[in-house]
């Protein structure tokens, strides 16, 4: 079931749908997933001995012990090497993406982005996973533009290992969105947004949000969305 848009005496000149991506859209998260399928793809499959490396890294980020942008930073050293190509980085972001694109997109997530297409809603994914990957995703599914965490890159532009800026998460997701749209020249008050999220860390771009939606809420998110009375549809049915 899809999402109508509502009445408005004063209708805003710009309508933008804001995506979360893993689990929302995608029914699983994707950044260990891409690593993996890149290693066994890349020529390098004696990197998949070093998994249980990083699995300790994710408990030592569980236990509150190394941050998440580092988490990042020792699964991608780990996985896919110090520095990438920019002919290997196309080639594993549009590999990776055909794979999610056959059977990890939830249909129901297809269906309220063509609904918000066809009413004229800009779409935007902004997502804490890495853009260099996530835009052969968001291509695929015919969106407007990609906020996502940005990587590190030499002086030649080559993929590096790392966080440039923030992670696109929590509290820093909303300074992204704010700065993109500061960017295109979209006034907040001139815009009518819809947030689409799985995840409770957004919190701050649902307050934010005309029309927040939390898809797939389960443990904290139900309960601020049940507490706010913010719509929860079901996209995993």
């Amino acid at each position: 079931m899809t999402l109508s848009s509502p009445a408005s005496p004063a209708t805003p000149s710009v309508r933008i749908a804001i995506y979360d991506m893993d689990k929302t859209i995608t029914h699983a998260p994707t950044w260990t997933p891409f690593l993996l399928h890149t290693a066994r793809r890349g020529g390098s499959p004696w990197r998949l001995a070093l998994v249980p490396f990083a699995g300790v890294a994710a408990l030592g980020y569980v236990g509150k012990l190394i941050s998440r942008g580092r988490l990042k930073y020792v699964m991608q050293r780990m996985l896919l090497g110090k520095r990438m190509s920019a002919a290997d980085e196309r080639r594993a972001a549009d590999a990776f993406a055909d794979r999610v694109l056959r059977d990890g997109v939830f249909a129901s997530a297809r269906t309220q982005i063509e609904a918000d297409r066809a009413a004229g809603y800009r779409l935007v994914m902004a997502t804490a996973s890495y853009r260099f990957y996530v835009e052969a995703i968001a291509r695929r599914l015919d969106f407007d533009a990609v906020i996502g965490t940005e990587s590190l890159r030499d002086g030649d532009g080559v993929l590096l290992a790392g966080i440039e800026g923030e992670n696109c998460y929590g509290p820093a997701k909303l300074r992204m969105i704010e700065a993109w749209m500061d960017r295109e020249g979209i006034a907040r008050e001139d815009a009518h947004v819809r947030f689409y999220s799985d995840h409770v860390s957004d919190a701050p771009t649902f307050n934010w949000a005309d029309e927040p939606f939390a898809v797939n809420a389960h443990g904290p998110l139900r309960l601020l969305a049940t507490a706010k009375g913010w719509p929860m549809p079901d996209w995993e049915r």
